[in-house]
Order: C-alpha cells, then sequence, then structure tokens
C-alpha cells in the first residue's frame, strides 16, 4: 500500500493476522488506539495499532512487509513493548 496509512486503513482488521511477508511471524492486531483530534482537520491524526504475537518468538523492531488475512499488504515499522502477561508478546505501531 503506497498511500499514507490512517486508522480507518486498520480498524477493519481488528483481530485478523498480519503476517510477516517471507517470515515465520503472525501477529493479530487486537486494537487502534487513537491520539488526540488534530486542530487542523486536514492533518492525519495520530494513532497506534498494538499487536499481539506468541511468547518467546519476538520479532525484532524493524520495518517489515505484513500481509493481512483475507485482506491488503501493508509496510511500517513495529516495536515490541513492555508485555504484563507471560503468554504473549505485545508490539506496536506509532503513526503520527
Amino acid at each position: 500500500m503506497s498511500q499514507q496509512l490512517t486508522a480507518e486503513h486498520f480498524l477493519p482488521h481488528v483481530d485478523r493476522v498480519f503476517r510477516v511477508t517471507g517470515g515465520r511471524h503472525g501477529l493479530v492486531l487486537k486494537k487502534v488506539e487513537l491520539g488526540p483530534p488534530e486542530p487542523d482537520p486536514a492533518a492525519r491524526r495520530s494513532f497506534t495499532p498494538i499487536f499481539t504475537g506468541p511468547a518467546g518468538d519476538v520479532l525484532p523492531e524493524g520495518l517489515y512487509g505484513f500481509d493481512v488475512d483475507a485482506g491488503p499488504a501493508f509496510g511500517f515499522y513495529i516495536i515490541p513493548i513492555h508485555t504484563v502477561g507471560r503468554d504473549r508478546q505485545d508490539y506496536q505501531a506509532v503513526f503520527n
């Protein structure tokens, strides 16, 4: 996808698996957190998709291509984040 990504690109894919293109990792999109509204209505609102994956097989921080099950392909930078539960690893991608 070559256009600028917005929260609306991700929202229909909550609870779907995002698979790393050519890799073994599959992350489930759990939610999309929206930032505060922008004063300029033409500006993109910040947002943060939150993903979860299996514990013990952490996808390193970096820029990846993702294929969504029954959906489009995306490319974005993802970061593993502190995860309270030991049964999973959480990730975020921040879009300003």
